[in-house]
């Protein structure tokens, strides 16, 4: 199983080319996308809880493999995806587990809560898009932890349920939440960056506008 968390504000093309990318390249049984309540490293949602549920919900209907988990909008305080993971966790046994993370997102792991207690719950996956700039080498600490932990296929996620580190390149898409957002708000359209069922949904509840 893969877990990409978000607070997807909105939902888009670029968050479901992802997950199919992850699903697939991995061969996961199901990839899971987590919308976060109160996400602690970013400003709040633009879009509530109910109205971002609603809208993962519409995309990725009738797409096999991917489906939506609502348990961090449940849940009260900051979204912390050691707590999501430790409830996975519970529920799955032994069954191997990877945690799909953006290269930004992985650079600043240290900062996140617990954050290595992530993987003793979860494989960490890496994903890139290339051509990958040149970037400055891993904090130290991060690099120092994660030594030894690089998988040397997919294959090997599926032989253990955490623990590993993974980079997955996954094909270029430019698209953001934050344009689709400012589109919006101009009065533009954002066909094709957002399937046309979400796209009728924040027409209907007059989102992303000023």
């Amino acid at each position: 199983m893969g877990i990409l968390g978000g607070t997807f504000d909105p939902v888009h093309v670029g968050h479901l080319r992802a997950a199919i990318e992850m699903r697939d390249a991995l061969d996961l049984a199901e990839v899971r996308l987590v919308p976060a309540h109160v996400p602690p490293h970013r400003p709040q949602p633009a879009a509530s809880a109910e109205h971002r549920l609603a809208l993962l919900r519409l995309a990725v209907r009738g797409v096999p493999g991917i489906r939506v988990d609502e348990r961090e909008l449940g849940r009260a305080g900051p979204s912390y995806t050691v707590d999501t993971l430790t409830e996975l966790r519970a529920e799955l046994g032994a069954r191997p587990l990877c945690l799909l993370v953006g290269e930004d997102a992985f650079r600043g792991l240290p900062t996140w809560h617990r954050w290595q207690a992530l993987f003793e719950l979860a494989h960490v996956v890496v994903m890139q898009r290339p051509p990958m700039p040149n970037s400055p080498d891993l904090p130290a600490v991060l690099a120092k932890f994660v030594a030894g932990r690089e998988a040397h296929s997919p294959s090997a996620l599926a032989a253990a349920p955490a623990g590993l580190v993974w980079r997955q390149a996954i094909p270029p898409l430019d698209v953001s939440a934050t344009r689709i957002r400012a589109v919006l708000r101009a009065g533009h359209s954002a066909r094709f960056l957002m399937t046309d069922s979400c796209l009728r949904y924040i027409r209907g509840h007059h989102l992303y506008t000023d």
